[in-house]
């Protein structure tokens, strides 16, 4: 038997292993930002968000805190009964505001959260009914699409969609187009999408929320090499690696690296990687918006933009879109 079969990642991490592999060998190198999130990840994530350069978390907090009874106002049909349907749910910090103002309302709704992490849904179905005794759920957990095709088989109610915490400006604006287009054909008329966007602001103040002065964010990005030493037997040094993050006002893009530090070789199970030195491996971008980039991305979509919820500094945008005629 072939033993470097044998010495390869389990079926848990075959997926993982694969998508390291691809962008550690594609020119330029790259990973995916959706692995920043093990258990450490995790933690480090809340560190961030509670960073004192870091204000997308409370912005966003703010419009769900202060306007809920008016984003119910906006996403109601009259009584008509319909579904809630949360993309990428998590704990549901936000999202439980207008969940509360939508049951003061006394509409006819359940909400169906969607996640990739099984312990998420898990969580969710466990804890909202204990403070929320009212309200009716029923979690997915899976792929988005995957999983809003089975939402939407559910009922044959009218559907709101949320994807918050500015998720979309996780991918390229072009991307993010072709992400908007897919959702719209997941829907119907009538159906309506909430989606968060951080807006445009002062360079200087975006970059300082990635490139934190006392580096968690950095740790956040590094994390990522200690994952795949620790699930993947890969041999990263990683204090021969460091974090870059760069913005740029004109496109609104701000991009994270790590950067080599020297020449070196890392092997990843039984997979060598050569890094020269300062080659960079592209991590992440988070994608800012004028408020008339956004509605042009909505139109581009399928979609009318009909109603926009910002915050008292104009940081953020939870914008109503519905389904073009």
């Amino acid at each position: 038997m072939n033993t470097l079969i044998q010495e390869k990642p389990t079926a848990v991490n075959t997926q993982f292993f694969n998508d390291v592999i691809v962008g550690l060998t594609a020119e330029p190198k790259s990973l995916s930002s959706k692995y920043f999130y093990d258990e450490r990840g995790d933690a480090i994530f809340q560190q961030i968000m509670e960073m004192e350069e870091y204000y997308l978390t409370n912005a966003e907090m703010e419009i769900f805190v202060s306007q809920s009874a008016a984003i119910c106002e906006a996403i109601a049909k009259g009584d008509e009964a319909f579904d809630l349907i949360e993309l990428g749910a998590g704990d549901a910090t936000k999202s439980i505001h207008l969940l509360k103002a939508l049951i003061n309302r006394d509409l006819d709704f359940s909400y169906l959260p969607i996640d990739i992490s099984a312990h998420v849904i898990e969580d969710l179905e466990a804890n909202l009914p204990l403070q929320l005794p009212k309200l009716k759920i029923k979690g997915f957990n899976g792929d988005y699409f995957e999983m809003l095709s089975q939402a939407n088989k559910y009922s044959n109610r009218r559907k709101v969609v949320l994807f918050m915490g500015a998720n979309i400006g996780n991918m390229s604006v072009e991307d993010a187009q072709l992400f908007c287009e897919k959702l719209r054909k997941n829907l119907s008329k009538d159906d309506l999408l909430l989606v968060g966007f951080d807006l445009k602001k002062n360079p200087s103040q975006i970059l300082a929320a990635y490139n934190d002065k006392n580096g968690i964010t950095k740790s956040f990005n590094l994390n990522l090499l200690a994952r795949m030493n620790r699930e993947l037997q890969a041999d990263f040094e990683v204090d021969n690696f460091d974090h870059y993050a760069c913005y740029d006002p004109q496109s609104g893009a701000c991009k994270s690296y790590l950067i080599s530090l020297a020449a070196q070789t890392v092997t990843i199970n039984d997979k060598v990687i050569h890094f020269q030195e300062n080659e960079y491996i592209f991590m992440e971008i988070s994608q800012k918006y004028a408020l008339a980039e956004v509605e042009k991305l909505a139109k581009f979509s399928g979609f009318n933009m009909t109603q926009n919820f910002l915050d008292d500094q104009n940081y953020f945008v939870d914008t109503i879109w519905k389904v073009s005629e």
